[in-house]
């Protein structure tokens, strides 16, 4: 029999040497005349243990990692002995604390299954979720993703039933679903796993929003930084089609959908709806004006949903297990799981998908395991670029949109940014202020003259002229971005600044120039 070994066809994987280290598996097993079977999978999330290569040994998955090219030999020598006779050894994956204590629902088959295997897909629940679409009727579906509480996990947190509500109500013969895959947030991967890892998952989203609201068409719209995303997706668009689950009479149900793979071109700012839908149509990206919203008047004119990747890849598992299964989950008006992404300077990086409400410290402490230089931890940026810096005194704060609100910052896609004490949090605020400014669509003049400004502002600030004016005058130009702004790229810079002024004023004393 075949040893099954399984190497992450992952992007964190593979930038850690993953490729390397399966071909060299692949030699090592022909010069030693193993038989051996290398699967591709996708990546657990434990991106500290990267590349992770398992074994299968019947009663579970035996883990190594980090593993080098130079490991490989050692783990032919110790049979991949499953007793941690390898230095690298981490015993049965599933045991380990940092992923058995997690809630897994959106990455339960990530860096299990073989992400383009239709059969994997199958056998570990997939279809499912659309097989029950199939028998309701469209508002049916709709109520049930309302029930649930399901929110955009793309940073607004809008209600996806509602939007879902409101182009089911439209009469409009021709709709359209729309994934927003433009995952541009410093910090954030979820949507990049979801694609590499189980993209089946996401094509099962967006057949059940397109049967829920009455579309037969959709499109993903992918950054262009994603190339091994693109060809997963690509690849499995294509066995669906093949397979019968997209395209047209799906499964013999009578119900035709379709989808097409859309490539960015680098804008940040196609990230915002509006701006990704102009850019779909073939224009520069720049936000619309709204009303009308594009549930109304949206891809083309016609209505259309617009969700991001990880708010359609939790849909199957609703329409499985019932909406009051995933609305027992959670917080507040914060409901179900977020898959939390947790990088920067931290010891144990990765994706942590766990219910609303666990804190910003165990997220750190427990499951961080503190700074990865062994300082202490000063500032975490949640949210993005455009998320808020909190300081150790925040680090309480729970998990759950309306808690981030009441203290002046967002969750946003569920990115965490940690920075130890060594950090300059003025330079951190001036970063802010010198994206917005590089990356506004230049539409509207708070964000791209604003931005620029600011960038002036705070080095008169460092450098020492006239600071206690020019922070009275960096706090009004927040106050203008923050209200005239046509979008939230604009609209939410000031809150990384206003954070960092608020927390850190010490940063923003003058810098004099060292006399050497």
């Amino acid at each position: 029999m075949s040893l099954r070994i399984f190497v992450p066809r992952d992007t964190s994987a593979i930038a850690c040497g993953a490729d390397a280290v399966a071909a060299k598996i692949n030699s090592e097993a022909v010069d030693r005349g193993v038989d051996v079977v290398v699967v591709r999978n996708g990546s657990r999330g434990l991106c500290w243990l990267e590349p992770l290569v398992e074994v299968d040994m019947g009663e579970g998955r035996y883990g190594f990692g980090p593993i080098e090219v130079d490991d490989v030999a050692g783990l032919f020598e110790c049979g991949f002995a499953r007793d941690g006779g390898h230095p690298k050894a981490v015993g049965l994956v599933e045991e380990i604390d940092w992923l058995k204590n997690q809630n897994r629902q959106c990455f339960s088959r990530n860096g299990i299954t073989d992400p383009l295997s239709l059969d994997d897909y199958r056998a570990l629940g997939g279809w499912r979720g659309l097989e029950n679409a199939l028998l309701m009727a469209p508002d049916e579906i709709v109520h049930s993703i309302t029930e649930s509480g399901l929110r955009g996990r793309g940073g607004a947190a809008f209600p996806c039933g509602i939007k879902w509500k409101t182009v089911l109500d439209q009469s409009a013969e021709q709709k359209y679903i729309v994934c927003n895959a433009d995952e541009g947030d410093s910090g954030t991967f979820s949507d990049r796993m979801v694609m590499e890892g189980d993209p089946y998952r996401l094509i099962e989203g967006m057949l059940i929003a397109g049967i829920a609201v009455g579309a037969d068409k959709g499109y993903i719209y992918l950054r262009s930084e994603y190339p091994l995303a693109e060809r997963i997706l690509f690849e499995a668009i294509k066995r669906a089609r093949h397979g019968g689950w997209i395209g047209n009479n799906i499964q013999g149900s009578g119900r035709d959908f379709d989808i097409e793979l859309r490539l960015g071109a680098g804008a940040y700012i196609c990230g915002e709806e509006t701006s990704l839908l102009e850019s779909l149509e073939g224009r520069r990206g720049e936000v619309r004006f709204k009303p009308p919203l594009p549930a109304i008047e949206g891809l083309f004119g016609k209505p259309t949903v617009i969700n991001n990747v990880i708010s359609l890849a939790s849909v199957p598992d609703i329409l499985i297990h019932g909406a009051d299964w995933y609305r027992g989950m959670g917080m507040g008006r914060s409901r179900g799981t977020l898959p939390i992404q947790l990088t920067g300077n931290i010891r144990r990086g990765g994706l942590i998908e766990l219910a609303f409400g666990v804190s910003l410290r165990e997220l750190l402490e427990d499951y961080g395991g503190g700074s990865a230089s062994g300082r202490p931890i000063r500032a975490v940026q949640v949210g993005g670029p455009l998320g808020a810096y909190l300081p150790e005194s925040q680090f309480d704060t729970p998990i759950d949109y309306e808690a981030f609100i009441a203290i002046d910052a967002m969750l946003g896609h569920g990115g965490i940014v940690v920075f130890d004490d060594s950090v300059d949090m003025a330079e951190q605020a001036r970063f802010a202020m010198g994206f917005c400014a590089i990356e506004s669509c230049g539409k509207c003049t708070p964000c791209r003259i604003g931005s620029t400004r600011g960038v002036e502002v705070i080095d008169h600030i460092r450098g020492g002229v006239d600071a206690d004016a020019n922070k009275v005058l960096l706090k009004s130009l927040c106050e203008t971005m923050l209200h005239g702004s046509l979008c939230a790229l604009g609209g939410m810079t000031p809150l990384p600044v206003l954070s960092a002024l608020k927390h850190f004023p010490e940063d923003f004393e003058i810098r004099r120039p060292k006399v050497s």
